[in-house]
C-alpha cells in the first residue's frame, strides 16, 4: 500500500515538475533532470536527465552546472568530455557553488580538461574549505601536510584535517591520526593517533583498519591484543588492501598464543591461512608478501615445497629491487634449484643486491670472482668484495679477507690485516676464523702482532663510536 502511494506521489512530482519546466522554471528543469537520473515517479533514462539539467545550467542555475559538469565527467547522458566538465565546473564555482569549486580543484589536481596546476587546485579548495566542505578541508590539510602546491605547514594542516575529521571525513581522521602517529606538527602519541584511526576504521577505510591492526599487534597506544589486530587487519584485507593481508599473512605464520599456552587471547599458527593471504598480496604486486611467499614455496610451509614457484616469487620481489629476494635469486641459480645452474645469473643477481649493499650478496660475489665462477677471475675485484662485506661485520667476508692478505690475493701481503680479520670473524664464534687465528699467531713476528692489535683496537673504537672502518 505504502509503495503504491509512494510511486503515486512520485508521478505527481514528475507531472508538476514536467509542466513547469516546459514553461521555463530553471528549478523545476533541475529537479525534473534529476527525477530522470534517479527514476523517480518516472523510468530512469540518463539522455532526458542531461537534457533538462542543461536547460537549467543554461539558464545560470549554479547547482545545475555543477550536476551537469559531473555528468559530462563520467559521460553519463552525454558524451564524456573533461574540457565542458571544467566549463561547467568553473560556471558555477564562480558563483559561489562549493561543491563545484571542489571538483573544479580536483579537475585542475588530475590535469582533466585543463593543464595539471596544484597552486590553482590549492586556490579552488581553499574556497569550498571556507563554505565548510569536509571533503575540500580534507584536501587542504594533506596539501599542506606534504607540502603539495603550497609551503608545508604542519599547524594549518593539523587545523584543517581536524575541521575535516570533526565532520566525521573518515580520510581526514586517518590523516590526523598518521600526523600523531609521527608526531608531524605536534607531539608523537600513539593514542590519540590511535583514537583518530579508529574513528576512520568505522566508516570502512581499509587503510585505518590495517593501521588499527597492526597498533593492535605491536601493541601501540593499546595493550597488544593479537586477537583484536586479526580482526581488523581481516576486514582490511577482504577489501584488498595488500599491506593488511601480508600483515595478517605474518600474524597467522607466526602465531601468537594466548595465555597459558592456548589460543584464548591469541591467534594460532596457520601455514595454509598464511600462504593464501600471502599469495593474494604478492598476485597484486606486494614485494615483502611476493619474497615470504616464495619463502614458503622453499620451505614448504603452507603448500608443497616447489623450487620452481619459489624462484618464481624470489624472481618477481627481485625485479623490484628486493636485496634480499635478489641474493635468494642468485643462490637458486647457483645451486640449481627450481632451474639449471647458471653462474653467470648468479653473478649477475649476486652483483645487483650487493650494490645495495647486502653483505652476504658481497661476500658471495666476491667468492665467485676469487674462483671463476660465472665471471672471470679476479682477484683483485675478489678482495674488494669481501671488504665491502667484512666492513659491514659479515663474518665469513672477514674469514675470507684474512685469507687474502695472508696469501697476498688479489692485495699486498699483510699478516697483521689477515690476523686482525680472522680475529673479528673468531669473536664472532666462526670455528674456521678462531682454528685459523691460531695458526697465524705463533707464526707472527712480535711488530705485526703489535701492529695487528694496533688494527683491532681502531676497528673496535670506530665500531663503538658508530662508524665503519674506513681502510681494510
Amino acid at each position: 500500500m505504502n509503495n503504491q502511494r509512494s510511486a503515486r506521489d512520485g508521478y505527481d512530482s514528475y507531472l508538476w515538475y514536467r509542466s513547469a519546466a516546459e514553461r521555463g522554471n530553471p528549478y523545476a528543469q533541475f529537479n525534473l533532470g534529476l527525477l530522470y537520473k534517479h527514476g523517480r515517479g518516472v523510468a530512469r533514462d540518463d539522455r532526458q536527465a542531461a537534457h533538462w539539467i542543461h536547460k537549467a545550467a543554461q539558464q545560470g542555475l549554479a547547482f545545475a552546472q555543477n550536476h551537469l559538469g559531473v555528468l559530462y565527467y563520467n559521460g553519463r547522458g552525454v558524451p564524456p568530455s573533461d574540457r565542458a566538465a571544467v566549463r561547467w565546473f568553473r560556471s558555477a564555482a564562480g558563483q559561489g557553488e562549493a561543491a563545484a569549486q571542489q571538483n573544479l580543484a580536483l579537475m585542475y589536481k588530475q590535469g582533466r580538461g585543463v593543464p595539471r596546476n596544484d597552486e590553482t587546485a590549492l586556490s579552488w579548495c581553499f574556497l569550498a574549505s571556507e563554505q565548510g566542505v569536509a571533503s575540500a578541508q580534507a584536501f587542504l590539510g594533506l596539501a599542506y601536510a606534504r607540502g603539495v602546491g603550497v609551503r608545508r605547514n604542519d599547524a594549518l594542516a593539523l587545523a584543517w584535517l581536524r575541521k575535516a575529521a570533526l565532520q566525521n571525513h573518515a580520510g581526514a581522521q586517518r590523516n590526523l591520526g598518521l600526523m600523531y602517529k609521527r608526531g608531524q606538527g605536534v607531539a608523537r602519541c600513539d593514542h590519540l593517533a590511535l583514537a583518530w584511526l579508529r574513528q576512520a576504521a568505522a566508516h570502512n577505510d581499509a587503510v585505518a583498519q590495517r593501521l588499527v591492526g597492526v597498533a593492535y599487534a605491536e601493541g601501540q597506544g593499546v595493550a597488544a591484543d593479537p586477537q583484536r589486530a586479526f580482526a581488523w587487519l581481516l576486514r582490511a584485507a577482504e577489501q584488498e588492501d595488500a599491506d593488511a593481508q601480508f600483515n595478517l599473512g605474518i600474524l597467522l605464520a607466526n602465531g601468537r598464543v594466548g595465555k597459558g599456552g592456548g589460543p584464548a587471547g591469541g591467534v594460532m599458527r596457520d601455514d595454509e591461512l598464511a600462504f593464501s593471504w600471502y599469495c593474494r598480496a604478492a598476485q597484486s604486486g606486494h614485494v615483502l608478501a611476493q619474497y615470504n611467499l616464495a619463502g614458503m614455496y622453499a620451505r614448504g610451509r603452507g603448500a608443497p615445497r616447489d623450487d620452481v614457484r619459489a624462484l618464481g616469487w624470489y624472481r618477481r620481489a627481485a625485479e623490484q629491487g628486493a636485496a634480499s629476494a635478489q641474493f635468494n635469486v642468485a643462490v637458486m641459480y647457483a645451486n640449481g634449484q627450481g632451474t639449471a645452474r647458471d653462474a653467470a645469473q648468479a653473478v649477475l643477481w649476486y652483483r645487483r643486491a650487493a650494490v645495495q649493499g647486502d653483505a652476504s650478496a658481497q661476500n658471495n660475489l666476491g667468492v665467485m670472482y676469487a674462483n671463476g665462477y660465472g665471471v672471470p677471475a679476479d682477484d683483485r675485484r675478489a678482495a674488494q668484495w669481501y671488504a665491502r662485506a667484512a666492513r659491514q661485520g659479515h663474518a665469513l667476508a672477514q674469514i675470507n679477507l684474512g685469507a687474502m692478505y695472508g696469501g697476498g690475493r688479489g692485495v699486498q701481503r699483510d699478516p697483521a690485516r689477515a690476523f686482525m680479520w680472522m680475529c673479528l670473524a673468531a669473536e664472532k664464534g666462526e670455528a674456521a676464523a678462531i682454528a685459523n687465528c691460531a695458526v697465524l699467531a705463533p707464526a707472527m713476528s712480535a711488530p705485526a702482532m703489535a701492529r695487528a692489535q694496533e688494527l683491532l683496537l681502531r676497528w673496535r673504537l670506530r665500531v663503538q663510536n658508530g662508524r665503519a672502518l674506513l681502510s681494510t
